[in-house]
């Protein structure tokens, strides 16, 4: 689909739903820039594993974050000029960046850098929060969604070699649901003008088809 509309576009939802296979799938299709905010917290997460930093250490947090070089690179995230692409996917990683994410230190970084990547628009932003907090403003927002047991065997196909059993990845799924939904700062949940849509029995092109229908409409606004 070749648009000249410069659309902002979040996709929220939990993990495993299926966001960055449809957000990178979408952005292709409309030749946006996509932004996998995910991504970015668990380079934090990283970072602060590789410094011994711990969550609870607000002055570890702080030298963190003052000191953060993080950018993409097309599919690459980049710490420091260093690829981490393949180091931040681990379920240790993973736990972490959901521990992280609550941080309010570590929170207001990372706002600013997503929110002047879409001061220009034409982006599909993934991530649990962009529809609420980060881009209130979007033209489009959409909340991504499947069955705990789905999202358990979508984890399992892609990380099944990691060594964690299908009841051990959702187990670890619960309680980031758990951790995610009930935090203080930017719990995880639909802003109140999100189109939810359930993937549990939808493969991901059909999630994309339903996707530019809507953003036909946006475009279009005689369709609605």
């Amino acid at each position: 689909m070749d648009t000249a509309s410069r659309l902002l576009i979040t996709i929220d939802g939990p993990a495993g739903a299926g966001k960055t296979t449809v957000s990178k799938m979408l952005a292709a299709r409309l030749r946006y820039r996509y932004l996998d905010t995910g991504a970015l917290y668990r380079a934090v997460a990283y970072a602060m594993r590789q410094k011994g930093v711990s969550v609870d250490d607000e002055q570890g947090l702080a030298d963190v974050c003052a000191n953060l070089r993080i950018r993409f690179d097309a599919d690459r995230l980049l710490l420091d000029g260093r690829d981490v692409s393949g180091f931040i996917r681990t379920p240790e990683i993973t736990m972490l960046a959901s521990a992280v994410s609550a941080r309010p230190l570590v929170r207001q970084t990372l706002f600013d850098v997503q929110r002047e990547v879409g001061r220009s628009g034409a982006l599909v932003a993934e991530g649990r929060d962009m529809g609420t907090v980060v881009f209130p403003e979007a033209d489009l927002k959409f909340f991504l969604d499947a069955s705990i047991r789905q999202r358990a065997l979508r984890r399992f196909a892609q990380y099944g070699d990691d060594g964690q059993s299908l009841d051990e990845i959702e187990k670890d799924i619960r309680r980031r649901d758990e951790n995610d939904s009930n935090r203080d700062i930017a719990p995880l949940r639909p802003a109140p003008d999100a189109i939810t849509i359930d993937s549990t029995q939808l493969p991901a092109q059909q999630v994309v088809e339903t996707m530019l229908m809507h953003v036909r409409r946006c475009e279009d606004p005689s369709t609605r």
